[in-house]
């Protein structure tokens, strides 16, 4: 049996509290997902500069006003958009490799698919220059997943790190790093093959066999 006590918290027949989303609750989920959802389609357009709080607004149908609610700059709306395109990524990725059984070769194609993202799809790359937030924020977003594949291959034997973690965060200022530079020309597109190959010795891994391991990219 469920109770509702004077305060309005709902309470089970055990005496514990039943936590629901109440009407303000959802609201200001959805107005934040509509916000972040509409920020990632006028930013892609027009870039991070061009857009504005105003037509973002507009097209997410909530007050002009309403979005300094959730985000007290655009900056902070921004990094919020990069950071759910970062956790989109991550699950495409476990989707696609669901049926690979060597860690080592999700982690592999992990890498390698974040890296050809950061240097060909346009809303990565128009996010990408503001890279004092961005390694950081793939660190978090993206972490769970790639920490737990390096686990799992250090368990299988594949890789030799004792630090997980640390190999993570190093790989995500790489990753960014490396994009940037050749976003910018300064380093061939070709190279990416390569630049998998030496992020995945950071684990421990021989040249030998981290070259047998990289995708194609």
């Amino acid at each position: 049996m469920i109770v509702i006590t004077e305060s309005g918290v709902l309470m089970s027949s055990s005496g514990t509290e039943i936590e629901v989303e109440g009407r303000v609750a959802r609201r200001r989920r959805r107005n934040r997902e509509a916000l972040i959802s509409a920020a990632c389609t006028v930013m892609a357009e027009k870039g991070i500069d061009a857009a504005t709080m105003l037509e973002i607004a507009q097209l997410a149908d909530v007050g002009a006003g309403t979005v300094y609610n959730y985000f007290k700059s655009k900056d902070e709306l921004a990094i919020a958009v990069l950071e759910e395109m970062m956790h989109d990524l991550a699950l495409q990725i476990e989707k696609q490799t669901s049926s690979v059984d060597d860690a080592a070769r999700v982690y592999a194609f992990g890498i390698a698919t974040v890296l050809n993202e950061a240097t060909n799809n346009l809303n990565w790359k128009q996010l990408l220059y503001r890279s004092e937030v961005i390694a950081d924020a793939l660190y978090r977003r993206m972490g769970p997943f790639a920490i737990r594949d390096i686990r799992r291959a250090v368990e299988a034997g594949r890789f030799n790190t004792p630090d997980a973690d640390l190999v993570w965060r190093l790989t995500s200022h790489a990753i960014v790093g490396a994009s940037l530079s050749i976003n910018a020309g300064q380093l061939a597109g070709d190279v990416k093959r390569e630049i998998v190959i030496r992020l995945l010795c950071m684990n421990g891994m021989g040249a030998d066999e981290a070259l047998a391991l990289a995708p194609a990219i």
